[in-house]
Order: structure tokens, then sequence, then C-alpha cells
């Protein structure tokens, strides 16, 4: 197939009609034979350029390519859906903030950064959610589970990777940086989706890096609902 604008229609009408993102692996079997990869990345971006003053958008997230939305739109969307979406606690969110700058760490781990127990209920809400999951075990009495953010995580925060997560040097929270057992956590690198190494700022995602700063330093120890 030659025809440039019938190829960006194809895809412009796969991402429409997509209830996830699509991979440039995924959309080149749309065609036959299947087109080289390098070249629907540039049709892709050309048509994130193209729609760039609509009211959808088209975003790379870490699974992929989407449509979606522009976020100053979402409150008038919000009107179509009454129900409204689920709240988590601050100790859930602490959790999940130490998950995703310090990954991969053990259930220990976050005892011993937030100060007190992490319930059950929490770890399991967070993988529901589909936010984090097991990516190994640390070769320790017990081998308990490590735990790393997953590439849902990133997509429901439009995020292409980790690094764009703000940067903890900005916040007061050193204290998240120091773990009892660095060694072993160096050796676990691997196990983590992305680098913990976080540079760039993304604005989406800064009340994650707000809870981070949060945790272990001022979070209530008598309040049940907090862990």
């Amino acid at each position: 197939m030659d025809d440039l604008g019938e190829i960006k229609s194809i895809l412009e009408a796969a991402l429409l009609v997509a209830g996830e993102p699509l991979s440039a692996a995924q959309l080149a079997k749309l065609f036959d034979p299947p087109l080289e990869q390098d070249a629907i990345r540039r049709l892709l971006e050309e048509i994130r350029d193209a729609w760039a003053a609509r009211s959808v958008e088209l975003t790379q997230v870490a699974s992929g390519w989407r449509f979606r939305a522009k976020p100053e739109l979402q409150p008038y969307l919000d009107r179509l859906t009454p129900e409204k979406p689920p709240r988590y606690s601050r100790a859930a969110m602490e959790t999940l903030a130490i998950i995703a700058y310090q990954q991969p760490v053990t259930r220990g781990d976050i005892e011993s950064i937030r100060g007190v127990a992490v319930s059950t209920y929490i770890i399991k809400t967070l993988e529901d959610r589909q936010w984090i999951e097991v990516v190994g075990h640390r070769e320790t009495p017990g081998r308990p589970a490590l735990y790393a953010t997953t590439k849902q995580f990133l997509d429901d925060l439009n995020l292409r990777s980790l690094s764009e997560l703000p940067p903890l040097a900005q916040l007061d929270n050193s204290h998240l940086l120091e773990l009892p057992d660095a060694p072993a956590k160096a050796a676990e690198a691997e196990f983590a989706l992305a680098s913990p190494i976080l540079a760039t700022p993304a604005s989406a995602s800064a009340d994650l890096a707000a809870s981070a700063g949060d945790a272990g330093r001022d979070a209530p120890k008598s309040d049940p609902t907090f862990h």
C-alpha cells in the first residue's frame, strides 16, 4: 500500500476504536505485508501533529499510542458518567508512591519507610487496580516478594516511562532514598520496569510525588484506615 493518506486513515480508525493503547508492532500488522515499525512511528507522529489543534489528541504511553480527550475537557466529559471514580486512602497512595520511586521493593521496605505496617488490603487493592505486580523475590530468608509498578500504572498517568515522574530531588523526602538493604536493592534493579533514578517532571503525576514526600514523615499511626 503506497497511499500515505489511506494508511493514516487506517491507523486513525484503529486507534479511535481500540479500547486500549496500541503499539507500533500491533499497528504494523494492520497491513499486508506489515509495514516497518519505524515507518509506523513516523506516521503516528504526523497524525499527532495533525490532531494537535483538535479536542482529541494522540498520545504515546508505556503500552503504545492512543487517542484521548484533552485534559482541560475532562471535567465536561465527567458529567456523562455520574458515578465517581474510586477514592484511595492516603496510606494506599503513599504505598504506591514508594513502590513507584523505589522499585523493586518488598513489603518490609515499605513499612520501614512509612513507619507503620502495610495491610494486605492495600497491596491487594493496588494489584487489583493493576498498578503494581510481583516481579521477583529477594534472596533473603523467607524470599519476600518484590513489587514494582506496571505499564497500566504508566498508562493511567499518561506517561511513557518512570523517568517522566516528578524528581524526588525537588521534594523534601530524602528519607525515601534510604533503605536498610541498599546493596540488595542494587542487585534487584533488573526486576524493575525502569530505572528508579528520575529526572523529568510530569505535572500529571505531581500528586503521586507529593504522597511520596509525605510518606514516613507524618503519616498517622493510630487511625486504622491508614495502615
